[in-house]
Order: structure tokens, then C-alpha cells, then sequence
């Protein structure tokens, strides 16, 4: 089997909105297994097993819930739990930071808006959304010096860049935020993101471009899809593989190390991650990886035997 037709079928560390709607059944896999592409692997468990480990994707979509529906204390509750597991997730300190501006605290906003920014520099909405955050507490020199950064981005990107729109629209927001005048729209449409079934659309969207070989748009979608569902490590392992494809070795080994910081048993970032180590020379720690699926995998599994693939390959 090929890295391009994999089914991506999800651990147990599944957030609950995750593919599985409000039923919480597996239906809508049929759809990620066509797809293909990379990052599962390693369901199964009973639910007795599955509820040992804490689930920082369950309790983000629990923020978001929260989020949405304007119960601000809670939603800020469950950010930043996840944050604390999940330090580097730029979406839920985004979120948290987001919490605390709708409740009319731009004060608690600004730190986790700067902790997104700095663990996800190309963060358009955390950029204009910290920009709103200092302007409201009357640091506009601060605002303006986001605005130059924002501008200069617009700058480079030129005219049909895919980020052009996203760009122009914070720029605008900033500059009426330092106008003086009032924010209409703070945040992101939480409506849409609480949505499984659009939720869902992302994540098929980003699988379907990675299908295609398309690893650039797929990143994109897969942002959208990350702020969607937190630290999911599917769309972690997802967002390895592309970056993987595009010869960014180094990005990719942070995404699955995040992956399988969450969810240590992923197969699917177990064996892509040792991939990458056989592409790195690294043979043995991608024999460490094999071991580990073996141990996971006691009647055989797929991620194993492409792995191994990769190894003995590597060894002729």
C-alpha cells in the first residue's frame, strides 16, 4: 500500500466531534478511508482503555462549544486546560485569548494572543485580533507596529497570493480598531467551526489535496481544520506528512512529535515520523519505530509493514 492510499481511521484519542457528528459513530470514516493519504491509525480499544488518557482535542471542542454559545468562563476553563497540555497549539491559546476579548477582558487577552502568534507566526487573525486587544487597551503604538507587520506581509504576498483576501480584511480591521471605531467581528465564526458536519468539510477538504499531491493548499485547509479541532494528532500527523512532501523535514518532525506527544500509540505518526528518519539516515531510530508498532500491532497492521518497507529498502 502507497503513502497516497492510506486510511487515516482515527486512535482513541479522538475529539468527539472529530468525523463522528453527535452520535459519535464511525459513519463518516468510510469517507477519510477513501481519501487516503496519511496520518491514522489505531483504533479499536475498549472504551475502558480509551478513557485512561485525557483528550485535549475533546476538551478544545468543548471550549469551542462554549465559546460559541457566549459562556465565556467556561470556554476559557477548557483553552486553557488544553494549554497545558498542549503548550505550542497556537489554535487553543488563540481561543483563549479570543475568550477573554468577547468578555470584554482585552487584558487576559493578550498574552495567550502573543503566545499564538509566537508558535504560529503566519496566524493572520491573531495578528488583527492582538492589534484590536492593544488598541483597546490603549497601546496603539504596539497596534500600529502589528499593522506595519501585516502590511509588509500584504506587500510581499502581491496581488493573487491565496492569503491577499485574509490580509486586506485584517488590515482594515486594524485600522478602524485604531480609528477608533468599534469591532463588529472579534474572533472567528465559532458558529461554523462548532459545526461538525462543516467542521468535518475541512478535514475532507485537506485529505482531498493531499490525495491530489496538492501539499501547499492541503497546509492551508489543515490550519483550518486544526482551529476547528485543537490538537488533534490526525490533522497533526496530516500536517507533518505534507510539510514532509514539500522537503520541510524539520517542520514535519515537530508536527509528529506533537502528534505523538498527545497520542504516543498514533500508528499513523509512528510510522511516518520513522519514514522520515529512514529519508534523515537515521535507520536506527526508524527500527525503534517499527519495534514500537510491533509491540502495538499484535496480529500485523499496515503502518508496520510499510515501515518496514521503507527500512529494508533503504538497506539493499
Amino acid at each position: 500500500m502507497t503513502e497516497q492510499s492510506k486510511s487515516p481511521t482515527f486512535t482513541r484519542y479522538h475529539a468527539f466531534g472529530m468525523l463522528f457528528a453527535t452520535a459519535l459513530i464511525a459513519a463518516p470514516l468510510a469517507v477519510a478511508s477513501a481519501a487516503g493519504g496519511g496520518g491514522g491509525g489505531g483504533g479499536g480499544s475498549a472504551p475502558s482503555a480509551s478513557a485512561q488518557r485525557y483528550d485535549p482535542a475533546e476538551e478544545y471542542r468543548s471550549g469551542l462549544t462554549a465559546l460559541d454559545a457566549g459562556d465565556f468562563d467556561a470556554a476559557i476553563r477548557h483553552f486553557k486546560r488544553v494549554t497545558r497540555v498542549a503548550r505550542r497549539n497556537a489554535d487553543a491559546q488563540y481561543l483563549l485569548g479570543i475568550s477573554h476579548l468577547r468578555s470584554g477582558d482585552p487584558r487576559r487577552a493578550r498574552r495567550p494572543l502573543e503566545a499564538a502568534i509566537r508558535n504560529a507566526p503566519e496566524m493572520i487573525i491573531a495578528h488583527r485580533d492582538l492589534a484590536i486587544a492593544y488598541t483597546q487597551l490603549d497601546r496603539d503604538e504596539e497596534a500600529r507596529e502589528v499593522l506595519n507587520q501585516l502590511n509588509a506581509r500584504s506587500g510581499e504576498c502581491g496581488a493573487n497570493c491565496a492569503e491577499k483576501s485574509a490580509l486586506d480584511e485584517a488590515i482594515a480591521a486594524v485600522e478602524g480598531a485604531l480609528a477608533g471605531n468599534a469591532q463588529a467581528m472579534i474572533g472567528v465564526d465559532t458558529a461554523k467551526l462548532a459545526n461538525a458536519s462543516s467542521a468535518d468539510a475541512l478535514y475532507y477538504q485537506a485529505v482531498g489535496l493531499i490525495n491530489e499531491g496538492e501539499y501547499a493548499a492541503a497546509l492551508m485547509r489543515l490550519d483550518d481544520a486544526a482551529l476547528a479541532f485543537g490538537p488533534h494528532p490526525d490533522i497533526l500527523t496530516y500536517q507533518g506528512f505534507a510539510n514532509r512532501k514539500l522537503s520541510q523535514l524539520n517542520v514535519a518532525e515537530a508536527y509528529y512529535n506533537r502528534a505523538l506527544t498527545i497520542a504516543p500509540d498514533h500508528l499513523g505518526a509512528l510510522e511516518y515520523y520513522g519514514e522520515l528518519k529512514v529519508e534523515r539516515g537515521d535507520l536506527d531510530g526508524a527500527r525503534a519505530h517499527l519495534a514500537k508498532l510491533e509491540e502495538l500491532c499484535s496480529f500485523g497492521c499496515f503502518e508496520a509493514e510499510e515501515l518496514r518497507t521503507w527500512i529494508d529498502n533503504s538497506e539493499t
